[in-house]
């Protein structure tokens, strides 16, 4: 990457179109303050990420306000409801939300199918389902942080268009 000037205004949808190699995913790296830039910075409100005296800070806060939905999914060897709400206690899991978001990832017919529904268990590293339902169940851990700012890196790539185009529509 070389000579890149973006500017990202809130609530804005924006696409990054390119060859393989072409240093996508290093560019959402740097963005989600995951990679540091061999030259330049990252602003937020005219503020620095990187060269600020709060950096530390600023970045900590900046990566806490993302849901980054990558290539490669991890799924842990736990129930659907677990690995949507990742990292939550099971007991304070909320359903209802859960729920919610699972319609809106074009995810709840499919649970509904499996004999134990949300507490159906995926298998290590999702073993037990397809490549889309890995996305979707992805996409709605992202949405069940609420974040203000979500990454998606070829998260729907083994979607197919109609349920993609659905997912998006309920995202947005």
């Amino acid at each position: 990457l070389n000579n890149i000037n973006l500017t990202i205004n809130k609530g804005e949808k924006i696409g990054i179109i390119g060859n393989t190699g072409s240093g996508k995913t290093t560019l959402l790296d740097i963005i989600m303050g995951l990679m540091t830039p061999t030259q330049g910075d990252l602003e937020l409100d005219n503020i620095s990420l990187y060269k600020s005296n709060e950096s530390s800070y600023l970045m900590s806060q900046w990566r806490s306000i993302i849901s980054h939905v990558p290539q490669d999914i991890y799924l842990s060897d736990a129930s659907i409801v677990e690995n949507i709400a990742f990292g939550i206690p099971k007991a304070e899991i909320n359903y209802e939300k859960v729920k919610l978001i699972c319609e809106k990832s074009q995810l709840s017919r499919f649970i509904e199918s499996t004999h134990k529904g949300y507490d159906s268990f995926v298998g290590e590293r999702g073993v037990r389902l397809s490549g889309g339902q890995k996305q979707r169940i992805a996409i709605a851990r992202a949405l069940y942080r609420d974040s203000e700012f979500i990454v998606f890196d070829e998260a729907t790539s083994a979607l197919d268009n109609s349920t993609e185009k659905k997912l998006m529509n309920a995202i947005q």
